[in-house]
């Protein structure tokens, strides 16, 4: 399936960006609206910023619909997350060959198809790639390097209640086994307390509220680090699973940031993307949010976070961030701070959806078409150390999917986890491991888990 025509609008009726086979280039003259969206200095950025639409003239029907569904609380979506898994086609055949090779076969067999990829458009891979775009004062080589530790993301587990179609960490309810322990998350807070550099928890998952232990990360981290920004990267259905019915409260009694996924403000393609009924709950979960003070208490963050819904680059961030404040005020009530926007990786379910349809060299393409030497800067492994559920520590969340912990072999064996560490600065002179899967970090105005890095 190509996304054009009509399944592009299926995928987003607001803001739908061209297809990968669409995609503008040099030789395909613009209309009015795309030059309405090009931003000023992205000349080089032959596919950002252009949309099918006038993002700014779209407007939600206004619909008579009771939003605030107290009734939701208490109840789950785990069941029909799992018959939906059994109804997906693309899921089932992942599934079958992952019994067949395991998932470090699926994933070196992901990494070589990347490189295929690259190869056919005859693109170095990045780390050469880097090397010759970006420049240095001294005239050597770019070496990407790392800065003093910032962030710590802790991925405390891969159970969900929803199993998303772009999850690069591929949850689901079928992911029960891999929750951090007890003695995982005590060490990685020791971690927390031996790195003063550190100014940010990022907790996220799976939804990392359905792991024992995530109430008892957020309240020590608190008391170890009073001013330390805690986040909680929630998928907002969680808040109304049951037992979770005081989720609400805790994170407002311990000022947990709140970044919260919404795709779309639109109810069908939110639904298409992460479920039947997916929406409401959402939209439910966050006049819950704001109920409590959220984004209008100064010290009650809440912020979204929007990806694609195919395989196009994410639209202007500021540009998208005003559009969902409008018609989320307007039509449901809702406030909240900022909108990030973050490119699909082209990793785990993602580049599988992409491979099944001979569309990933495409997409590579669009990537690199689209490399941006601005977003290099804050890229966010440098400054952020990623722990898996496991204790493995990675430069990234994309690299803890793909098992490149810090510190393996040339096959990817080994790697150093919390309890190799006393503090996070010995990770400073470390090298940063970089793949193919990077060009979606630099690519448009970059992304990073907090949105937009140029």
């Amino acid at each position: 399936m190509k996304f054009s025509g009509n399944n592009l609008a299926l995928f987003w009726l607001a803001v739908a960006a061209p297809s990968v086979s669409n995609a503008w280039t040099p030789s395909k003259a613009l209309d009015s609206r795309d030059v309405s969206t090009a931003l000023q200095g992205s000349a080089n950025l032959p596919d950002f910023g252009k949309t099918t639409v006038e993002v700014d003239k779209i407007r939600l029907e206004p619909k008579k619909r009771k939003w605030r569904r107290g009734d939701l609380f208490g109840s789950s979506i785990v069941e029909q997350t799992l018959q939906g898994l059994e109804e997906d086609e693309d899921y089932q055949a992942t599934s079958e060959k992952l019994k067949t090779i395991g998932q470090e076969g699926m994933s070196k067999e992901e990494r070589t198809q990347r490189r295929r990829a690259l190869d056919q458009l005859g693109v170095q891979p990045f780390a050469k790639y880097l090397s010759q775009e970006m420049d240095t004062e001294d005239g050597e080589p770019y070496v990407l390097k790392r800065k003093q530790p910032a962030i710590l993301q802790i991925n405390i587990g891969l159970y969900c209640n929803q199993a998303c179609g772009h999850c690069h960490v591929e949850s689901s309810p079928l992911r029960t086994e891999e929750m951090m322990t007890a003695d995982t998350a005590a060490q990685c807070l020791e971690l927390l307390k031996n790195s003063p550099s550190i100014t940010t928890l990022d907790i996220t998952g799976g939804a990392p509220e359905l792991n024992e232990n995530f109430r008892y990360l957020v309240k020590m981290a608190r008391s170890i680090r009073p001013e330390l920004e805690i986040i909680d990267r929630c998928n907002l259905t969680v808040l109304q699973e049951p037992g979770q019915e005081d989720l609400v409260q805790f994170l407002k009694e311990n000022k947990v940031h709140v970044v919260a996924s919404l795709p779309c403000y639109s109810e069908d393609n939110v639904d298409t993307q992460r479920g039947r009924g997916v929406f409401e709950r959402s939209i439910s979960a966050l006049l819950a949010l704001n109920d409590a003070g959220y984004s209008t208490n100064p010290e009650l963050q809440l912020d979204l976070v929007y990806n694609p819904l195919g395989a196009f680059l994410p639209p202007p961030q500021d540009k998208l961030e005003v559009q969902y404040k409008e018609q989320l005020s307007e039509n449901f009530g809702i406030l909240f701070n900022n909108l990030f926007t973050i490119t699909n990786m082209p990793i785990k379910r993602f580049a599988d959806f992409l491979h099944r349809r001979d569309e990933l060299q495409e997409y590579m393409d669009l990537l690199v078409r689209n490399f941006n030497k601005d977003a290099v800067e804050n890229i966010m492994c440098r400054d952020t150390i990623s722990v898996g559920w496991d204790g493995k520590i990675y430069d990234c969340d994309f690299n803890q999917q793909l098992g490149y912990a810090v510190g393996v072999d040339s096959i990817h064996r080994g790697g150093k986890t919390v309890f190799d560490l006393e503090s996070l600065d010995e990770l400073l002179d470390v090298r940063i491991r970089t793949d193919n899967h990077c060009f979606g970090c630099t690519a448009g105005m970059g992304s990073s888990c907090q949105g937009a890095t140029a």
